[in-house]
């Protein structure tokens, strides 16, 4: 009995094996089905018949086949025979020549939800098409530029729901009906003059519709010989009810004499696009205006190289860092950063001029228009924030003049600052996590107000640079009483500069207010003026002071001239003219500490007794009688 064991268990398992059905072949998948008229062979083959009178359709859907079967043989003398292929998830190319062979007169092919990744070269080699719906592949990436060599149509192409990047450059000359929805990886369309005949265009992106915009009116002369074949074609159709075909054909006038005809029918057609593009990305280059597109190149120079030359020389500068020019190197960083700004937006407006439509998508959803979004956003807000940070500097300096305990010092301006850093990089963060975003127009400024969201997130920006110009207009109003009040200890030096900085920042703003203004309307959803002429504030009004405060806060002062001759003296260059410098500034330092602060009256004498006491101490001599220097 026991010897007997593993014979049985030889046996039973023999048995298993003998009995166990064999691996399911592509038509014994679940859900799958033979397509008819072919047959299903129990190897997984796909027989179909030859020719066959009256076969207007077959339709291979569902399978599990791995290639796409051999048509050669498949004939019909049926107009538009339609070849209907889909959900095969197991095909993956539509190779060469994959329909050579088929003597249709005209097919309509429908390929649609297939596994379909690439279609190659003369992939429809050898039929005339009517119709080719390649929608609803949703792995399908790449189309062969030549994959319509040897065909002739089609005439209606649906690429709707795929991953193309890109339409054959060859073979679109017979288009008339163009249905690219759902498209978003096809961001870029060959050159217009390529579609020769299209009427309808459905596309994804309305910036594509651009292209077609003003498209001229084209008639097309055929021979009289495809009248016959016209009449053919209506023939059939009409026997089909729910088959629609788009024809269009102008004949020449001595071949239609004697016969009636449809004039409006043979008039000249006007293409349709859809979507339409809107207010917000209307059809033309980022710089709508010429002159527009010299002077933001002119502006952009001169902010970056004025605003780099003014940091260079603060920071290499010999003298001690004072608290205006650690915030004059603040303010300079901020305009650079709008000259960047400008130098994005100039740079790709001479890459696209006059095919904006085909690089749209790519710009205003690419990294480059995010960050030169970032770039005007963080400089606006830290320049308007170290604007306020200067005026209130001037005016508490002249507030406490004789107050030397309460002077703004260094270590308290770089926390401040760094406060207004930290607050203007968060302000040009958020539309990059989705309040507002970069993407809505074509100069990247967060305009995007559909959200209650982003609406708030604008005008939060647009009331806090009022309520800024506010505080600027508060403290220069009684810096002006004040250097009226003969009573007030102010320094002559004080007092200059704070006429000069309440010219230029009443200058900085009177710019910034138009922008402001239809800033917040636009906010409001009450544009009053157009993405177009917005473009004119955006160049004239909006950057000019990134171009103009290096000039009028630094480098026509007497002092960066000083700090500028005397540091390319170190190199050997404008020495004659440094050694004044050198003299003219000995000279002064050697009257104020002999006379202290000037002045007379009464009032002034603690202070003058004060100051010559801190003159004659050489540990606060720089800080006393030099800190404007």
């Amino acid at each position: 009995m026991g010897q007997r064991a593993p014979a049985l268990r030889l046996l039973q398992a023999l048995a298993i094996l003998m009995l166990k059905p064999s691996p399911l072949q592509p038509w014994q998948l679940p859900g799958s089905r033979c397509p008819e008229p072919c047959d299903c062979a129990p190897d997984g083959a796909l027989r179909c018949p030859g020719p066959r009178d009256g076969l207007t359709r077959l339709s291979i859907c569902n399978t599990g086949i791995r290639t796409l079967p051999d048509f050669t043989k498949i004939s019909s003398s049926e107009f538009n025979f339609i070849l209907e292929i889909c959900d095969n998830l197991h095909i993956t190319t539509i190779p060469g020549n994959a329909f050579q062979g088929m003597s249709n007169e005209s097919i309509t092919l429908k390929l649609y939800g297939n596994g379909f990744e690439e279609v190659q070269s003369h992939a429809f080699n050898g039929t005339t098409l009517i119709s080719l719906e390649l929608k609803e592949n949703i792995h399908l990436e790449k189309m062969h530029s030549g994959a319509f060599q040897g065909a002739t149509g089609p005439s209606i192409l649906d690429i709707s729901s795929t991953k193309l990047q890109a339409l054959p450059s060859d073979g679109l000359e017979s288009i008339q009906t163009l249905i690219a929805m759902s498209s978003y990886s096809l961001r870029t369309l060959p050159p217009r003059e390529k579609f020769t005949s299209l009427l309808v265009a459905t596309l994804t992106y309305p910036s594509h519709c651009c292209a077609f915009r003003n498209w001229p009116k084209k008639e097309q002369n055929f021979s009289f010989s495809i009248f016959e074949n016209f009449s053919k074609q209506c023939e059939s159709a009409a026997r089909k009810p729910n088959n629609e075909t788009l024809y269009y054909a102008i004949f020449e006038e001595s071949e239609l004499s004697g016969w009636d005809y449809d004039y409006g029918f043979c008039s000249p057609k006007t293409l349709q696009c859809a979507p339409e593009p809107d207010a917000f990305n209307p059809c033309e280059d980022i710089m709508g205006y010429a002159f527009l597109r010299v002077l933001i190149w002119l502006i952009n120079i001169l902010a970056i190289v004025g605003n780099l030359t003014v940091l260079f020389v603060l920071l290499t500068s010999r003298y001690k860092l004072t608290v205006p020019r650690f915030l004059m190197c603040n303010l300079s960083f901020a305009d650079f950063c709008m000259g960047l700004y400008l130098l994005l937006i100039a740079s790709v407006d001479s890459q696209t001029k006059g095919q904006y439509y085909n690089h749209a998508i790519d710009w205003q959803t690419g990294s480059g228009c995010s960050a030169a979004g970032f770039f005007t956003v963080f400089a606006s807000e830290l320049s308007v924030y170290t604007l306020t940070v200067i005026t209130l500097e001037r005016w508490h300096t002249i507030t406490y003049a004789v107050q030397l305990d309460q002077k703004l010092r260094l270590r308290h301006a770089i926390p401040i600052m760094l406060g207004g850093w930290l607050f203007s990089s968060l302000i040009a963060i958020l539309p990059l996590v989705g309040v507002s975003n970069y993407m809505k127009v074509s100069i990247c400024l967060p305009m995007d107000v559909e959200s209650t969201v982003s609406q708030i997130y604008i005008l939060s920006i647009l009331i806090l640079n009022v309520v800024a110009f506010l505080i600027i207009c508060a403290c220069y109003i009684r810096i002006y009483f004040a250097v009226q009040n003969p009573e007030l200890v102010a320094t002559n030096k004080d007092t200059k500069i704070a006429k000069k900085m309440a010219i230029l920042i009443f200058t900085d703003f009177t710019c910034v207010a138009p922008i402001s203004f239809f800033a917040i309307s636009a906010a409001f959803k009450v544009p009053l003026i157009t993405v177009t002429n917005s473009k004119v504030l955006l160049v004239l009004f909006y950057p000019v002071n990134s171009c103009a405060n290096p000039f009028l806060y630094a480098i026509f002062t007497k002092a960066f001239q000083r700090d500028f001759f005397l540091l390319l003296s170190k190199f050997g260059c404008c020495r004659h003219r440094a050694e004044l410098y050198r003299r003219k500034e000995f000279s002064a330092y050697t009257s104020n500490c002999k006379n202290g602060f000037p002045g007379s009256s009464k009032p002034f004498e603690a202070a003058l007794k004060l100051s010559r006491v801190h003159c004659q101490h050489p540990a606060v001599l720089d800080k006393t009688c030099h800190q404007e220097c």
